[in-house]
């Protein structure tokens, strides 16, 4: 936060300065003036000229080429024009160069205020300290899901208004089965951004599976809702069809499965609900519809850990083993994260999607990883001297059906 206040008051400097500019060449610009105006020759020349033109008329009524009523209208007319020449010359008194100064230092304290404040209402300081701490957590190779937790929490105890708190811990709290949790950021989502109809279909079916899938009268009234707003709403449609499978209306849960797929951006979800139609037609005596080829692992890394032996017996076999993989740049979070025991050392491990910390950093998004095992006898995510750890780079990730890379914990942590 440090960082964004310099940057405000870099940003508003030349605000700032703008303002002062015009005080530094105040003296000069109003001597300047002055001396224009003592040069200025403009109303002797006017005067010359009218002078001459009433002279020639003047002449001409002498010599009779006009009468006397023309020679006093275009006296006339010329004293006039002399008038609308000579009238815009006249100049107020230059004020004085200090004139106005006072004003200026006002307007800049205001400018100040009233970007600060404009700012604290539009501004995203809120979202900004969210951003840092979840990049805090997932740069730390040992962070974890329940570190995550605990600081979007504190988050969420500081900026209870802020959406994009509540949406950050939903998932979460449903990933780790925390439902009660789950249902209130859910809860506490709808009260800020309204009742829209995705966050009521999460609603609605997180509380259908805390009812042990029971369609209540307050899940119903849910699904109603939402239905009225948005009749193809795949996750509303999806738990249908998981209710009409456990009455055995197997028909009826193939059909809601089949339009809720059509709506579904998730893959993972869309084939689980495929899964379930496969079943549904087994039950009716149907031949399934044919299943894609299942990948059991997808793009991995297989991992062989051991101990150096000048390092054996420094810690507990109790002590915990942290095996991270990260992008070679660690410009993303933790890729994956697995855990054992020393005692279990040396071991074989499988890293892949499954043991990806978070959902928008897994291995399979890059071609090579850096691998750090760490052994902590406190189980903390974050590094203590005396801790055992070992590092090797530019591992590839692929398909797992070659030999093991090779790890060796070698070193301790000062």
């Amino acid at each position: 936060m440090t960082l964004l206040w310099i940057a405000l008051a870099v940003l508003l400097l030349p605000a700032l300065w703008l303002l002062v500019a015009p005080l530094r060449r105040a003296a000069a610009v109003r001597a300047a003036q002055r001396d224009f105006e003592a040069n200025d020759r403009t109303t002797e020349q006017n005067l010359a000229i009218y002078r001459r033109r009433l002279a020639s008329l003047q002449a001409a009524h002498a010599r009779g080429e006009i009468d006397a009523a023309r020679l006093e209208e275009d006296r006339l007319e010329l004293e006039r024009s002399l008038l609308e020449d000579t009238e815009h010359l006249e100049r107020a008194p230059l004020a004085s160069a200090a004139s106005g100064r006072l004003v200026v230092p006002v307007v800049m304290v205001a400018v100040v205020l009233v970007s600060f404040f404009w700012y604290l209402r539009e501004g995203a300081e809120g979202d900004l300290a969210l951003y840092t701490v979840q990049q805090q957590v997932m740069s730390d190779p040992e962070g974890s899901l329940p570190v995550l937790i605990e600081r979007l929490e504190e988050q969420a105890q500081r900026q209870p208004d802020n959406p994009n708190v509540w949406r950050s811990l939903f998932p979460l709290y449903r990933d780790s089965g925390r439902i009660d949790a789950a249902t209130r950021a859910l809860e506490r989502l709808v009260a800020l951004e309204g009742r829209q109809p995705w966050l009521l279909a999460e609603l609605a079916q997180i509380r259908y599976f805390a009812a042990g899938r029971e369609m209540t009268a307050e899940v119903q009234a849910l699904v109603d809702e939402v239905l009225a707003m948005e009749p193809a709403q795949p996750t509303v449609i999806g738990m249908l069809g998981i209710e009409a499978f456990e009455a055995g209306d197997f028909e009826a849960a193939i059909d809601h499965w089949r339009r809720a797929i059509a709506g579904m951006n998730n893959p993972d979800s869309a084939e689980a609900l495929r899964e379930g139609i496969r079943v549904a037609q087994q039950r009716l005596g149907v031949t399934p519809d044919p299943a894609k080829p299942a990948v059991a692992e997808g793009p991995g890394i297989a991992v062989r850990v051991s101990l150096a032996d000048e390092l054996a017996g420094r810690l507990n076999d109790d002590a915990t083993v942290f095996v991270v993989a990260r992008d070679p740049a660690g410009e993303l979070p933790p890729l994956a994260v697995a855990r054992a025991r020393l005692g279990e050392l040396p071991l074989t491990t499988v890293l892949n999607d499954a043991d990806a910390m978070a959902p928008m950093a897994k291995l399979s998004q890059v071609e090579t990883a850096r691998l750090t095992v760490r052994v902590s006898q406190s189980g903390e995510a974050t590094p203590q001297p005396g801790d055992l750890v070992g590092t090797l780079g530019g591992v590839s990730v692929g398909m797992i059906d070659g030999d093991a890379v090779e790890v060796v914990i070698d070193r301790v942590v000062e």
